[in-house]
């Protein structure tokens, strides 16, 4: 028998769980850096020597002054392979555990909150403020590289190659978009940890030691074929996509694989936290 009006359905709005977590400390201080990130960027290659060099075998860095979106795909190399991983773990680790950590997650049970809808409701706070995340730097850097830059033609790293801008412009929503789907595997895997501990640091740092681990076996080359299915391997197929003729096959299997990783890990999240006794 139920309480006359209670409505399961109508437990923690999304809307206010979205503020909650938007009125958390750690979320202002991580997407400021993130915001800041490009602009520190800009000052470093604006005082630093210029070492852009011509011809063939360039690197990306070494096209990072060409223009907004070269500067774009810089800035997103170098912060997608730590920076980015650490904002989806911290974002996706914390919001159960930390709960756990304050000894409010059992009032919110009791309030009642079905466990499903509860972890549900969260998990999509926490993947939609990761999503936020990933695209805050790119977008911040087309701006600051814009205005530092210019708006430019794209030169393709290695060959020099130049691309029209606006042919480039759909693309990077796509290698936006991929850089979303594959940190799935960090997303779910810290939100296993967040229902599976009440100390947040060893959520976001479980999940962060997996990207490490993965990123060190991923060198071993007597692995041969296994690496391919390692959760970090295809993280930079991106830039296939950027290139005079876009090849989409390494990111269509980075897709397969991030997506059924997390799939697998979110199912256990779900069925751990259906039988776990929470006493905190």
């Amino acid at each position: 028998m139920t309480a006359t009006g209670y409505a399961p359905g109508r437990t923690l709005p999304l809307r206010v769980e979205f503020v909650r977590q938007f009125r958390r400390r750690r979320t202002m201080v991580m997407f400021g850096l993130l915001a800041a990130l490009p602009w520190i960027l800009v000052i470093a290659f604006q005082f630093g020597p210029n070492n852009n060099r011509g011809g063939t075998g360039l690197r990306i860095s070494d096209l990072a002054m060409e223009g907004g979106l070269n500067f774009a795909a810089f800035a997103l190399s170098v912060s997608a392979s730590f920076l980015l991983m650490v904002a989806v773990a911290l974002f996706c680790g914390d919001t159960v555990a930390s709960e756990a950590n304050w000894s409010s997650l059992r009032y919110l049970l009791a309030a009642p909150i079905p466990r499903d809808r509860l972890l549900r409701q969260k998990l999509i706070v926490a993947l939609a403020y990761s999503a936020a995340a990933v695209t805050v730097v790119p977008v911040m850097a087309v701006l600051a590289g814009t205005l530092a830059f210019g708006w430019n033609d794209v030169r393709v790293p290695g060959t020099g190659e130049v691309i029209a801008a606006l042919d480039v412009l759909p693309k990077f929503g796509i290698v936006i978009l991929y850089a979303m789907v594959t940190n799935l595997v960090v997303a779910s895997l810290a939100f296993l940890l967040s229902v599976s501990t009440d100390s947040p640091l060893g959520a976001v740092g479980g999940a962060v030691g997996l990207v490490i681990v993965s990123t060190i076996l991923q060198a071993v080359e007597a692995l041969g074929g296994l690496r391919e299915f390692l959760p970090t391997f295809w993280n930079t197929a991106w830039l296939d996509a950027l290139a005079p003729v876009p090849d989409y096959s390494g990111m269509i299997k980075g897709t397969a694989i991030a997506v059924t990783y997390a799939a697998v890990l979110l199912a256990f999240a779900f069925r751990r936290f259906r039988r776990k006794d929470v006493v905190s």
